[in-house]
């Protein structure tokens, strides 16, 4: 009887050993899934994030490298989606602009803006006067962009100048998920090849990405040598170098107001209905 007993004691403690065991890893399973990094945006205020590094990239192309809280933290931005940044012109009046960083949420610890800076432009003037050490007031996230991956087969994207970087940001995001198969075709434009901004960046991707990432330059003052295109983006590039329309395909424009207006007309014209087209 005693055996017994004992027996049946080893069992419940077996039992609920085991049950405690069971209950400790769906609480640790639940704690590192709840843990998904907190972003460091604030849709409402504005946040100061400190300039840890500037690299100029061209006479007035600077890439500006901000500290975030921790190494591990994220910005918490979704793709496609762009931020509001804040300084000061140069009569001393704030002012306020929106920005696409060119970084992801998997580059944990900082994020970087690459920025044109033009000579009356009044938010230029506060990025000409950043300095290392000094701070930006950021808030975000903003946009009516949303994506999730596979949503659609193929992306075209018709970018302008510094309209690159919401495009940029978003092919990066495609690229780099093994889970996401969409295709992207970019035609980039420029007045002139020292204009062309991520120019490297874009064509390592090309590189690393054949057949998934297509890029075709135009330039509208274009050197001797040049094998993309020139002039103002027509309707022919587009038929070539962008996906045909069709209900699984998206078209994403980004650049300056004139060339908007342009594209749109010709994106009209060759049958995307608005319901495929999306202007940054």
């Amino acid at each position: 009887m005693d055996l017994e007993f004992l027996q049946s004691m080893d069992v419940q403690i077996l039992v609920g050993v085991g049950v405690a065991v069971l209950a400790i890893l769906v609480a640790a399973a639940y704690l590192f899934s709840s843990r998904k990094p907190k972003g460091c945006l604030d849709p409402e205020n504005f946040r100061e994030f400190k300039l840890v590094k500037r690299q100029q990239l061209s006479h007035n192309v600077a890439k500006f490298t901000f500290e975030l809280p921790t190494p591990t933290s994220v910005l918490g931005l979704p793709i496609g989606q762009h931020i509001s940044c804040r300084g000061k012109d140069s009569q001393g009046e704030e002012v306020i602009k929106p920005y696409t960083p060119t970084t992801l949420d998997s580059d944990v610890g900082h994020f970087e803006l690459v920025i044109k800076m033009y000579p009356q432009g009044r938010m230029s003037h506060h990025f000409r006067e950043l300095r290392v050490g000094d701070y930006l007031a950021v808030k975000g996230p903003k946009g009516r962009f949303r994506y999730q991956p596979g949503q659609v087969r193929a992306f075209g994207m018709i970018a302008g100048g510094s309209g690159i970087t919401p495009m940029f940001q978003v092919a990066r995001a495609i690229l780099e998920n093994p889970k996401d198969m969409t295709n992207v075709h970019l035609i980039y434009a420029n007045v002139t090849y020292e204009d062309i901004l991520l120019k490297e960046e874009l064509d390592s991707l090309v590189a690393k990405y054949p057949g998934r990432f297509k890029v075709y330059y135009v330039l509208n003052q274009p050197p001797e040598v040049w094998n993309g295109g020139a002039g103002f983006v027509s309707k022919e590039m587009i038929q070539t170098h962008c996906p045909a329309p069709a209900p699984d395909i998206k078209i994403l424009r980004c650049g300056p107001p004139p060339m908007n207006k342009a594209m749109a007309g010709h994106l009209d014209a060759l049958g995307y209905s608005p319901e495929i087209q999306f202007q940054f």
